[in-house]
């Protein structure tokens, strides 16, 4: 697409910004076909031409150079200079293209999942949430997100993947910005495969940890924590955080509470808090989008339209944060920054 110059007309740049934002679907479209075939994968060789990508992945040549060229026009895959004219056909990596790539910092997962053919369904019912406040996904599949999850194990894996890729992600920010000193067991409620805690623990080598998630999420952390090098100091636990959270001296939850909107949210708080009066000097901490109160771009802007249609939740200004905490008993509460998307804000009692 198109960049606004300078000396376009405000009309023209107008309608562009419309324009890429109407079409915003095609290009997630060809990034699940790129990230299907592994196309960012298979160029780590170096640049090779469409013919040979068709043939290795038993697809059209023709739909193939479509899909790279649309992706390439916005800056992921570059194609090789045009001779006399004619589109050489050739793709290479950039940036944004090796992050694509399978291993340690790659966005493919999350990719995968945003981009999934479940994610285009309930989003074409976006309409339904905003007109009855329900999320769309129980209207797409007849049941809610976690409940959709655990029915369709395909589909699980595929979020739970995502969310260990992003926590990998975000976690080192987290460690350079926030001290977890003096923390004796730290429960990670709903903490999936492990990926924050572990990373926690290897940090803090006095510190033990509990896991604690559903039972069909658990049975998956099994190698991950082995991997981690601290297993022999983790202990996993399935269980319901609306009824109760197991014991320890402080709680991490991140990406959680977004998932829920306020009645909800009281009920993991108010569980945490009925814990940490064992333990006076412990603390939540959540790890979570601060949306700024202003109109400025906030990757947690669209993550919270996320919400709205799966889980049912939001994402939270700082104030909103506050005010929560003071419902579900919390004297303290403080937000500290981070380099990531997400920033820790952290309650005591």
């Amino acid at each position: 697409m198109s960049a606004v110059t300078p000396t376009m007309p405000p009309e023209a740049a107008a309608a562009l910004l419309l324009n890429q934002v109407a079409t915003g679907y095609m290009l997630s479209a060809a990034l699940q076909a790129a990230l299907k075939l592994e196309i960012a994968d298979r160029l780590t060789g170096g640049p090779r031409s469409v013919a040979d990508l068709a043939r290795e992945t038993g697809v059209s040549d023709d739909g193939l150079y479509r899909v790279v060229r649309a992706l390439a026009s916005v800056g992921i895959f570059e194609e090789q200079p045009a001779s006399k004219g004619v589109a050489s056909r050739v793709f290479a990596l950039n940036l944004p293209a090796r992050m694509l790539c399978k291993g340690p910092g790659s966005m493919r997962d999350m990719g995968l999942f945003i981009t999934s053919p479940t994610h285009f369904r309930i989003y074409a019912e976006l309409m339904h949430s905003v007109t009855t406040g329900q999320p769309a996904v129980e209207k797409v599949t007849g049941m809610p997100v976690f409940g959709y999850f655990a029915a369709n194990p395909d589909y699980s894996e595929l979020f739970n993947n995502a969310m260990t890729a992003f926590s990998a992600a975000v976690i080192p920010a987290v460690l350079a910005a926030y001290d977890f000193t003096g923390i004796g067991t730290l429960v990670d409620v709903a903490g999936g495969h492990g990926q924050v805690l572990t990373s926690i623990l290897r940090k803090y080598p006095d510190m033990r940890g509990v896991l604690f998630d559903l039972a069909h999420v658990v049975a998956g952390a099994g190698s991950l924590l082995q991997a981690s090098g601290v297993a022999d100091r983790v202990r996993t636990e399935s269980g319901d955080f609306f009824k109760a959270v197991p014991a320890g001296d402080a709680y991490i939850m991140k990406h959680i509470i977004h998932d829920w909107n306020d009645p909800e949210a009281l009920t993991i708080l108010r569980n945490i808090r009925t814990q940490l009066e064992r333990s006076p000097r412990g603390r939540v901490i959540l790890v979570e989008s601060v949306i700024p109160p202003d109109n400025s771009p906030h990757f947690g802007k669209l993550v919270d339209i996320e919400m709205m249609l799966m889980p049912g939740g939001r994402e939270r200004t700082a104030a909103e944060f506050e005010s929560l905490f003071e419902r579900a008993g919390f004297s303290q509460m403080r937000v500290v920054p981070t380099e990531a998307p997400l920033w820790v804000v952290e309650g005591r009692i």
